[in-house]
């Protein structure tokens, strides 16, 4: 296991650099310039604007600049923020936690509510419990996670008054105020990520199980007597569940760019906030960093789902 873990980040290495020359490309060549405002300050004088853009290197060519960028990623340098004045990583890290809080209890509400429920609606196939699953499932994942959340909003906030529809950082109650306060204004987001990536898993989940379900050796465990419990759970949902994993993984970039949607509709000051307030004030080296780390997060869920394929098949080997 060790060995294959090592191999493949040793092959993400080559994607990673591939994804970090595109982006620093594009960014390169978008129009707009960080130093605009600067440009159009007449209180700065020209050779004191053309002295900072030297000492940033904006006027080197693409190829210089990106290997300086590489370099000083490397050393652990992510760079300085153009409109923030502080340095990239230190940005990032204070969102970071928040994003990840956000989006982990999503996925935990979505696997929740995707597990059972697809697995209920295939073991009892055209039911009416399948097609109320069914229908909720397209509902679910037919409605936009901005419109969601402003439904949400005008019902619970606004109508109700019973969910605060802006997230605060700087909560300043303690101990368990504190961790109340915590939840009620992570619900909304929560539950607008959860429902729908669980409203799409359900429909997936249940077409696993409705594959698996009709194999030889699930009708061999029944043959000998096994409690239909003890077939669904360890013949059943096990088997289906390796598509289901390759299913999460891929989503990751979904995940992360309703992420992006969310932060904004409920001011949750993550890294999507974060990356959204860069690219309108063209804060080129936040925008790269949060980019990049948007990438090494989906190689590592991709990692990770390869990892728990041996654990859900044990005629996967990784020698």
């Amino acid at each position: 296991m060790t060995n294959y873990v090592l191999r493949r980040l040793l092959i993400a290495i080559p994607s990673l650099l591939g994804i970090s020359v595109i982006l620093f490309t594009v960014l390169a060549l978008a129009p707009g310039d960080p130093f605009e405002e600067l440009a159009t300050n007449p209180a700065i004088p020209p050779d004191v604007r053309a002295a900072l853009r030297a000492s940033l290197g904006l006027d080197d060519p693409v190829w210089t600049r990106y290997f300086s960028w590489l370099t000083a990623m490397l050393r652990g340098d992510w760079g300085y923020s153009f409109v923030s004045r502080v340095n990239v990583d230190d940005l990032i890290l204070a969102r970071l936690p928040t994003t990840l809080a956000i989006i982990g209890a999503s996925q935990i509400l979505a696997l929740a509510i995707a597990l059972p429920v697809g697995v209920m609606a295939a073991t009892r196939p055209y039911s009416i419990f399948d097609q109320v699953a069914n229908t909720l499932a397209f509902i679910g994942f037919s409605l936009p996670t901005f419109f969601t959340g402003l439904l949400l909003i005008l019902l619970f906030s606004i109508t109700l008054d019973w969910l605060p529809f802006v997230y605060r950082a700087d909560l300043s109650s303690t101990g368990w105020t504190w961790v109340w306060e915590q939840l009620r204004q992570s619900i909304m987001p929560v539950a607008v990520l959860g429902l729908f990536q669980g409203a799409a898993w359900t429909r997936f989940v249940r077409s696993a199980v409705l594959d698996v379900i009709r194999l030889d050796h699930v009708t061999t465990a029944r043959a000998k007597g096994l409690p239909e419990g003890r077939v669904t759970l360890r013949h059943i949902v096990r088997n289906a569940l390796i598509p289901v994993v390759t299913l999460v993984a891929l989503q990751m970039p979904t995940v992360f760019g309703g992420a992006i949607v969310t932060e904004q509709i409920f001011r949750v000051p993550g890294i999507g906030s974060l990356l959204i307030s860069a690219i309108l004030a063209n804060d080129t080296p936040v925008i790269m960093a949060v980019t990049f780390v948007f990438a090494c997060l989906v190689v590592f869920f991709n990692l990770l789902a390869d990892v728990i394929y041996g654990w859900l098949d044990p005629r996967i080997s990784y020698s």
